[in-house]
């Protein structure tokens, strides 16, 4: 019998381990990408916040009045001060870089940030599915940023044509301004971050769940993550499509959007919003499924009708491909298809007010806490309701075709997405940053961030809907005498929201100088929540959990000897 040869043992590679910034820079620890993201979006949305205040303080000056402005003219005197006056141009340039970063750059992103970091620990996984991709999608953000305010210094300035890029405002200046040009790079870089971090998303959920965490068991901010990817995931692609035909259109000689030539920019119209009105719901179905643990966890109970509120965003995914074209009643559409997308759009209020009622429900016969993330959350419920019913009076053909490019459009967005996405950030970010960071927020300054929030968003976004309705058009630098009070009514609003802004960074910045948090559920929640991040340090380790989480999570708490 031969001797049997000696095992030959592989050398062990060293593995090169950095600190500092270069630690930063090369991570792909789910918790440090969500940190680098959630850091992005502040930056992001302070640049996007001073944009729509430079906006604001046009339309605040004496000369963005029509009538001073012709007065002056006429007396051969010089027109009042006016940010803008030189260069009108420059004025739609900001109105749609304000609009590109604050939901490139802002909104999305912001709940990318807490879909990293929370849900691979809420389900008990130790990371994302594909780590490094993980991290490639949050870099791609960088170079679409850098693009598109870059493009302010090119020749002929950034894109101009708001943010839906419509031809043949889009096609205007070919040739010889590249600003719309990386305008659409850019938003091609953010849409495929927002792809991989789609597959990422639905690999995890569906495949690092925590033994015994069935699809019943599932927290619904895991839920809301799953169905958001898939919007992403379907409808990302097809914005690429629609702002690629502009691309082509301007540099390589198609004619894809140019009427003149036998293209139809309508046809864009209709792909831009295929993913556009999706893409409402990417900005706020995350914060839907967040603010339910909110809101159960401040009131001491479980979360009110569990099954519904997933069949309730399940339906809202589903509605939200299939009434696009409530953006288009102006443009002309046979009456049988207005007809059709008048009640599609109706019936999506449906689910919404099955999950307002369900947070109301939890709330009811609770023990309420109102800490300022719950002060966030029932401020959400408030102003998310008014901009909703905005959207039911948009629904209607009638007022749509009357109201259209108005500021009552723009007044219904912003009470939507400031007091929906926004206000649910801010909830969720005073909920979740003990754990992302292991230090409090403070309180008391809470108190200010959200009423200073709470009421600005209010007096800036429904003094709009007063403008609009009176009839002053958007997108305009200047306006009648009539429109005067609704619109520094807006630009008072306004600079309670960004003080606000500027209150919560400070209070982000000192919260890293407050004494360490000790205890893995520090509002302690988790006897009746039994929410697997809450059962893990404050933050958590690099490996999130040191054995594979049991399910429920209760005996984990009590067997790690720390149950509150």
């Amino acid at each position: 019998m031969e001797p049997i040869a000696p095992a030959v043992i592989a050398p062990q590679l060293e593995i090169k381990r950095y600190t500092g910034i270069m630690d930063w820079l090369t991570t792909v620890d789910h918790k440090k990408i969500g940190l680098m993201y959630f850091w992005f979006v502040v930056i992001m949305g302070l640049v996007g916040g001073a944009m729509a205040g430079a906006i604001r303080v046009q339309l605040a000056t004496p000369g963005a009045v029509w009538e001073v402005v012709e007065a002056a003219h006429l007396n051969g005197t010089d027109v009042p001060f006016n940010l803008f006056s030189e260069n009108r141009h420059l004025y739609n340039q900001m109105v749609t870089m304000h609009a590109s970063i604050m939901i490139f750059f802002t909104i999305i992103p912001g709940f990318i940030a807490f879909m990293n970091y929370i849900v691979p620990i809420m389900i008990g996984a130790r990371d994302m599915a594909f780590p490094k991709m993980n991290a490639f999608g949050f870099w791609l953000l960088i170079p679409a940023a850098i693009l598109m305010l870059t493009s302010f210094f090119v020749q002929g300035g950034a894109a101009a044509s708001g943010w839906t890029a419509y031809p043949p405002l889009s096609l205007q200046g070919m040739g010889t301004n590249p600003g719309q040009d990386m305008w659409v790079f850019g938003v091609h870089l953010a849409g495929v971050s927002s792809i991989l971090a789609a597959i990422n998303f639905i690999v995890t959920v569906t495949n690092l769940r925590a033994p015994g965490m069935t699809w019943s068991r599932l927290p619904l901010f895991a839920w809301a993550t799953i169905f958001v990817s898939i919007i992403q995931l379907l409808a990302t692609p097809v914005l690429a499509a629609a702002v690629t035909m502009v691309l082509m259109d301007r540099n390589f000689g198609t004619t894809f959007t140019i009427a003149s030539q036998g293209g139809d920019p309508v046809l864009y119209q209709h792909i831009f919003w295929t993913y556009s009105h999706p893409a409402v719901y990417i900005m706020i179905l995350p914060g839907f499924g967040a603010i339910s643990h909110v809101f159960a966890s401040f009131s001491r109970k479980r979360i009110f009708g569990y099954i519904s509120m997933i069949y309730a965003i399940g339906a809202i995914t589903l509605l939200g491909f299939m009434v696009w074209a409530h953006h288009m009643f102006s443009v002309g559409m046979p009456t049988i298809l207005q007809a059709y997308f008048m009640y599609a759009s109706l019936l999506i209020g449906v689910p919404t007010g099955i999950k307002v009622f369900n947070w109301l429900a939890t709330m009811w016969g609770g023990s309420i806490r109102f800490t300022t993330s719950m002060k966030f959350a029932c401020g959400f419920i408030c102003l998310f309701v008014i901009g909703g019913f905005g959207g039911l009076i948009l629904a209607m053909v009638p007022t749509d075709i009357s109201l259209t490019d108005s500021y009552f459009v723009v007044g219904h967005f912003h009470m939507v997405l400031v007091g929906g996405s926004v206000m649910l950030l801010f909830s969720m970010t005073y909920y979740w940053w003990p754990k992302m960071s292991g230090h409090f927020l403070s309180e008391k300054a809470g108190s200010w961030v959200f009423w200073l929030m709470f009421l600005g968003v209010f007096v800036a976004f429904f003094a709009m809907h007063i403008s609009g309705y009176a009839g002053m058009p958007r997108r305009v630098p200047v306006y009648y005498a009539d429109f005067k009070f609704s619109n520094y009514l807006t630009t008072v609003g306004y600079f309670m929201t960004f003080i606000a802004a500027l209150i919560f960074f400070v209070d982000l910045l000192v919260s890293y100088r407050r004494p360490k948090i000790t205890v893995d559920d520090p509002w302690a929640i988790n006897d009746i929540q039994q929410s697997l991040e809450w059962a893990t340090s404050c933050p958590p380790p690099v490996y999130n959990f040191a054995v594979s989480p049991p399910i429920p999570v209760v005996e984990q708490i009590a067997h790690r000897g720390n149950n509150p």
